[in-house]
């Protein structure tokens, strides 16, 4: 199982988002969708029976998709950087990811790669494209900018001192007269339980930051598990709702025990009693859940 899930909110075009994705990136499907109840339909304003969640693979990553409603977007903060192997493969990604978009950077030769873009799809959601010659691969991009500025490496030692089978990779700092200042993050890559991200600093004037749209599930083993990452997620963030919180760079996470999928497709009825057991938590609580689930 993935630990550690991209978790991509949308309004409304989750599934039409999803279709797009699922037919142009390579080893991609759909695994799963999931529907709103009457308790997730009644806290959340959708409809009962619409669409919820859906799982999906790109590139063989799995990512999940939520039609949750206008409340957050996406923002550049956190984007999903694509290496692509062949210049057809970046242009066709190109095409079909910026129809409807927009070009934050032009498709073209920049000195850190000889093919490179970053657009905004239809959906909001950014995508930084470069030709690497490698197999295509997806990573998280992080850019810490506004008050988070400067916090890039931070963040990187934070995060890989929490996680197993992590660590720091190539860190390239911004240097004397340079664009942003002397020891700040030019680019950073590191790894999460064994899957790949990349940070950046940027100090440019930028009117946007991290939010929920875009936020990390983790999947967790244990009550234990739970309880340990969120305390150490939690401290100096904000804790919210459904194993939902922020961290005190303000990236949002979802700390989830892998049991609660299982509840959650065994058995209707029950599972809308889990449900609302859920939607009464902060931190997620096996016990709870496993009561409501027998209970109903």
């Amino acid at each position: 199982m993935q630990k550690i899930i991209p978790h991509l909110w949308f309004d409304d075009k989750a599934e039409e988002a999803v279709t797009l994705y699922t037919s142009i990136f390579t080893n991609a499907r759909i695994v799963e969708t999931s529907r709103y109840g009457e308790a997730g339909a009644e806290v959340s304003g959708r409809k009962a029976g619409s669409m919820m969640n859906m799982t999906f693979e790109l590139a063989g990553q799995r990512f999940m998709a939520l039609n949750g409603g206008p409340h957050f977007q996406f923002t550049p903060a956190l984007s999903l950087f694509v290496d692509c192997e062949t210049e057809e493969e970046i242009d066709m990604l190109w095409e079909k990811l910026s129809a409807g978009g927009m070009a934050l950077m032009e498709l073209g030769e920049y000195p850190f790669s000889k093919k490179f873009g970053w657009l905004m799809d239809a959906y909001g959601l950014t995508w930084q494209l470069s030709l690497s010659g490698n197999p295509q691969s997806i990573a998280p991009f992080f850019m810490f900018v506004g008050e988070q500025h400067g916090r890039a490496e931070e963040a990187i030692s934070f995060y890989t001192s929490l996680f197993d089978h992590s660590k720091v990779g190539r860190i390239e700092r911004y240097g004397a007269n340079e664009t942003d200042p002397e020891g700040t993050v030019k680019h950073a890559s590191f790894t999460l339980y064994g899957q790949p991200f990349m940070a950046i600093d940027s100090g440019f004037p930028h009117a946007f930051t991290f939010n929920e749209a875009f936020s990390l599930f983790v999947n967790c083993d244990s009550q234990e598990e739970v309880d340990q990452l969120w305390n150490q997620f939690s401290d100096g963030g904000e804790p919210g709702q459904c194993g939902w919180l922020k961290d005190k760079f303000g990236v949002s996470w979802q700390i989830v025990p892998s049991v609660l999928g299982e509840l959650m497709q065994k058995d209707p009825r029950k599972s809308e009693k889990v449900m609302q057991a859920l939607l009464q938590m902060k931190k997620i609580e096996i016990a709870g859940l496993t009561e409501a689930y027998e209970r109903g």
